[in-house]
């Protein structure tokens, strides 16, 4: 169950950056210490990728290890939501933020593995998978956030 909790976590956040635009997930439901929580995890979850990097390139791979657990089981969230924002988020948020934040969740968990083992070829996997993680749930549900990821569409009547 607290794996599912978790698994809302990273997808939920994206949107809650975004101030003054159109929120189409459900987040604007929530309430705003809620909001404000979310908002907390992503800005963590933002500065653990981005820490992994040089970690990376030096082979220290216990860093990695260590920021990789945290994101595996959420640097805010999981201390600080009452049982009463437990069931808002659960009946309150889209199904499909529950799917990509799990996948977002089991591949920290593999990458703390890997790092623990110090399999480098792995370790750049599971980044690198976690980071597409991050895009298909930007792509899916943060258009408004990242207007880069939005769909290409063509002009009608253009056509090579």
């Amino acid at each position: 169950m607290k794996r599912v909790f978790l698994s809302i976590i990273f997808a939920t956040l994206i949107p809650t950056l975004c101030h003054g635009q159109e929120d189409h997930s459900g987040i604007t439901a929530l309430s705003p210490e809620l909001r404000e929580l979310f908002s907390r995890e992503m800005i963590e979850l933002q500065k653990g990728m981005q820490s992994i990097i040089p970690a990376y390139i030096s082979g220290d791979w216990g860093k990695i290890a260590s920021i990789a657990g945290k994101m595996e089981g959420s640097y805010v969230l999981k201390q600080s939501l009452s049982k009463e924002q437990t069931k808002e988020l659960h009946s309150r948020l889209p199904g499909s933020f529950l799917e990509l934040d799990q996948q977002f969740h089991y591949l920290s968990g593999m990458l703390e593995h890997a790092a623990s083992m110090e399999k480098v070829e792995l370790i750049g996997f599971y980044f690198s998978k976690m980071s597409e993680a991050c895009v298909s749930c930007h792509t899916q549900h943060a258009t408004h956030k990242f207007p880069a990821l939005a769909p290409k569409t063509e002009p009608h009547g253009h056509s090579h």
